[in-house]
């Protein structure tokens, strides 16, 4: 007699659900954040004072980071009154915006999929809108108008070389020049806006492809071998003089906007053209996020389907959903600076 064992219902073995790619959040932790009242409308005026002899005019120059007086100009002569100035202001204006995703799911897949279906869509919304963010604020730095090209060509479309120490050297000599100070205080990596304090240094952000490039730099120094001070993140690799850097796959290159290939050797390519990397240098005070008071983190809204309403009277779908209030701004441009490099191809 034969017998013939009769198929599994399902028929498969469900394993442990597999780790999935999480996002890097480093730019979202740099800058300072701020907050606007509700009910007071969508724009928000920031203002400065600018030091005696700094000029809102030819602002390509930084001329509002560049007091100058004349002691011929200051000098008093005997009984006489020196002339009156007037102080002169400076204006930032932004306007926050409000962004988010939605998930929905049906009571039949809550109550007979055999994966936790609700719980991963919690989680993929809070990790999506922290993408988000990061991105809106990869965005916002990288049209900062103190910009750098690799080599100090004239523009994107020449960039032919990579990052070099000379380069980093102009950035430094052009943020002395503006006043910048360095970075000394970071928010940390929580939900909250605290913030810690860290070594000082310019830091810098650029894409994991640069990595490299920066460790054949003349003087580079590895976290490892740190002696005085600790990393900001995992995600710092070393420093080099007055910088640290920082490195994220999210902060993505221009694909194929430098030169022509050409004869330029062994570099990173898309259609003929040298793909172009956006190197972000941050000093302090350099850029800032407005949140909505009262709305100033993310967190994901989860709807049960099991609640009644006019448009679900059976309670049949349940929804997960977030959204978040922001604004990211350039405060000064000349406290930042923006470097654009190619990168060696492996």
């Amino acid at each position: 007699m034969e017998y013939t064992t009769q198929a599994g219902r399902i028929n498969l073995i469900l394993g442990q659900m597999l780790k999935h790619a999480i996002h890097v959040e480093v730019l979202c932790r740099s800058g300072d954040m701020k907050t606007m009242p509700r009910n007071k409308g969508d724009t928000i005026l920031y203002r400065r004072w600018l030091p005696y002899g700094a000029s809102t005019a030819n602002p390509e120059h930084n001329n509002i980071n560049r007091p100058k007086v004349d002691p011929d100009e200051h000098r008093i002569a005997e009984g006489v009154t020196p002339r009156a100035d007037d102080i002169q202001y400076h204006d930032v204006q932004t306007t926050v915006e409000q962004y988010g995703c939605a998930y929905q799911y049906t009571d039949k897949s809550a109550m007979l999929y055999e994966d936790n279906i609700p719980m991963h869509m919690v989680e993929q919304c809070g990790e999506r809108m922290g993408l988000l963010k990061e991105m809106i604020a990869y965005g916002t730095l990288r049209a900062c108008t103190n910009r750098f090209y690799a080599s100090g060509v004239s523009g994107r479309e020449t960039v032919y070389s990579r990052i070099s120490l000379r380069d980093l050297r102009s950035i430094a000599r052009n943020l002395r020049e503006n006043r910048c100070q360095m970075v000394n205080r970071i928010i940390s990596a929580s939900a909250n806006f605290n913030t810690r304090s860290i070594e000082p240094g310019w830091v810098v952000y650029c894409h994991t492809d640069l990595e490299n490039d920066l460790r054949d730099m003349p003087g580079f120094v590895t976290t490892a071998e740190y002696s005085r001070f600790k990393p900001i993140s995992q995600e710092e690799i070393g420093a080099d003089e007055s910088f640290r850097f920082m490195l994220s796959p999210e902060l993505a290159p221009y694909r194929g906007a430098g030169a022509a290939t050409g004869n330029t050797g062994n570099l990173s390519t898309a259609n003929g053209r040298l793909d172009v990397y956006p190197v972000i240098v941050i000093g302090r005070n350099s850029w800032a996020d407005v949140a909505l008071r009262g709305k100033s983190s993310m967190k994901p809204q989860h709807i049960h389907h099991s609640v009644v309403s006019k448009t679900d009277p059976l309670g049949q779908r349940g929804y997960v959903a977030s959204s978040m209030w922001c604004a990211p701004f350039i405060q000064n441009d000349g406290w930042m600076a923006v470097l654009e490099v190619a990168v060696k191809d492996l």
